[in-house]
Order: C-alpha cells, then structure tokens, then sequence
C-alpha cells in the first residue's frame, strides 16, 4: 500500500525535498542546492539522483516546484521526462511559484503570491476550480528579477562602483561591501565576473545590504525601499490581470521576506497587510501531491501538516538570505 507522498520545492539557492505520510507528518527531509538550469549546469544529474534516492519509497503520488518550469519549453520537458523516469508513482511538475501560491493560499480565495528570493515573480490566481493562473515578472536577472536578492546585491555593487569612480558619494555602503568580501577597490571587478555561479554569489550580497540598512545606511535602506516598490509593482500588475478590484491580497514566499523593512514598505505602498502563508513552498507542493493521491488534505490535515514542517525547518520568511 502507497501510505507516503513526495514534495520537492527548488529556486535559485536551494531545494527542500520532504516526504509526508497520510496524517501530514513530515517523515524525511532533504536540502540540496538549487536546481534552476540557469545557475546550475549540473542540475538534471542531481535532480535524478535526488528522486533515485527515495524512489523506493511507498509513495502515493509527487509533486515537484522547479525554476522555469512552463517558461523554457525545453527545460519543461526535461524536468518532466527526469521525475516521470525516476519515480514510479504518479508525478506533477509545476512551477515552484505556482507550488508556492498553492502552499500560501491553500483553501482561500482568490490572491497574489509574490516571490522573492534569488528571483522574483508573483502569481495570482481568483482560486477557484478551473480558474486561470497569472504570473507576472520572472524574467530572470538579464532583464528581470526586479527587487529579488539578486536585484538587491546588483543594487549595492552599483552603487560601490559609482562611488569608486567619483560617480557618486555613498562611502560608507562601499567600504562596507569591500571589507565584507575582504577585497582592495580594483579587486571587485575581478570577483564579480570570477564567480563560477555569478546569480547566487551576487544575490548573496543582499543579507549583508539587509544587515546595513537595519545599522542605518541611508544607501542601504534606499535599496530595499526601491525592492520593495518593485514587488509591490508585481502584485498590483497580477491583482488586476485575475480581475480583483480594490485592495489586493497577498501573500509571500522566499528569503526577502525575513527583512521587515521589505515587510513594511510593501505593506505600505500596497495599503494592505498580507495573508501569512498558510504553508511553506515544500508544504505546497506536498499539499498538491496528497490531493493527487486521492487523499483528503482538509484544514485538519493542512493544520497537521504546517505543525510539522514548523518543527523540521524555518519557514521562508524567517529564513536568512537568499532562497
């Protein structure tokens, strides 16, 4: 008898894998580093060998949230063909921001997720049954991610070479950012074009930008307010493509969300507080996969389920940057 489910949750920076049994007890969990194909050249072997390692398992049914699932047409199929291969069971590939809406407004009506962490995207939906999804941004650092941690530590670089340059005058976020990363002004370059994963070594940046601005760094607070005007951007664009009139309702996912700043300025420039998940991302899509298996996840088993995923891991708005 199948009594267990799968739920993978994967962005930028790294990938919680957990297994739940029909109570909505966390069994197993696994972390890993992220699978996004744009960062990760390696990511189909460790994806394959992350489902390898529990396919024997009694699993029910699975369901996994990956980086640009739906938006690379080719990367699409090669996610689905690597977990349709690897587990036996009946396996659902979606989006991990789609996977995170559905942890955040799981049993509710219609409302906005917006993702922050590596990247940034947001996505509506009225959330009923057959109702159409929207996401809006998610268009990756070359010409998106806007307020996303990658944006933020871009932010702070710019700012460094500006002022390295007699551009501009913020000398004390650039000493900052050069005593952090223990290099000379004419070394900085040379790091940042160096990294051999050049998104998460820069979206790193962003914890230290949310450690200056809460010291006081006028430069700093500067950042985040501009990261939070973006992502508020983000949510009124998707509350008025669902349709919504009035006030929007949100929600959150992702590693920017631990700065209350960022809370606050988008609270404010949306006029509305938002609706704290109900679940995690992982949560999500384990919520996904007891639907699949033909089980009952009602608010006793969502309830259940968001217990024990509070004592296995922090969940993403209390945890450091990125994600």
């Amino acid at each position: 008898m199948n009594t267990c489910i799968l739920g993978l949750d994967s962005g930028g920076s790294k990938t919680l894998l957990a297994i739940a049994d029909r109570q909505g007890q966390v069994l197993k969990l696994e972390v890993a580093s992220g699978l996004d194909p744009v960062a990760n050249t390696d990511w189909q072997r460790q994806l394959k060998a992350l489902l390898t390692s529990v396919a024997d398992l009694p699993l029910a049914a699975a369901a996994l949230g990956l980086p640009l699932h739906g938006e690379l047409p080719e990367c699409s199929l090669v996610q689905q063909d690597i977990a349709r291969q690897a587990l036996r069971c009946p396996v659902t590939v979606e989006n991990d921001v789609r996977i995170a809406f559905d942890g955040a407004f799981t049993g509710r009506s219609a409302g906005v997720l917006i993702l922050a962490g590596t990247g940034s995207m947001a996505w509506a939906s009225r959330n009923e049954p057959d109702a159409p999804h929207v996401r809006v941004g998610g268009w990756g650092d070359v010409f998106g991610d806007e307020g996303s941690a990658y944006w933020i530590g871009l932010q702070a670089l710019v700012i460094a070479s500006r002022t390295l340059d007699g551009r501009d005058s913020q000398a004390r976020l650039t000493q900052a950012l050069l005593n952090h990363l223990q290099l000379a002004p004419e070394q900085l370059a040379g790091w940042v074009y160096e990294r051999d994963n050049r998104r998460a070594s820069v979206a790193a940046l962003a914890q230290q930008v949310s450690a200056w601005a809460d010291a006081g760094d006028s430069a700093a607070i500067a950042v985040l307010q501009a990261a939070a005007g973006h992502l508020a951007e983000h949510v009124t664009a998707a509350w008025r493509a669902i349709g919504e009139p009035g006030a929007p309702v949100w929600s959150y996912a992702g590693g920017i969300f631990a700065n209350p700043m960022i809370n606050e300025y988008l609270h404010k420039r949306l006029g509305t507080a938002p609706c704290p998940p109900r679940l995690p991302p992982v949560g999500g899509a384990l919520w996904r996969a007891a639907h699949n298996a033909g089980w009952n996840p009602d608010n006793q088993w969502i309830e259940h389920l968001s217990s024990s995923l509070h004592n296995t891991l922090a969940l993403p708005s209390t945890s450091p940057f990125p994600m």
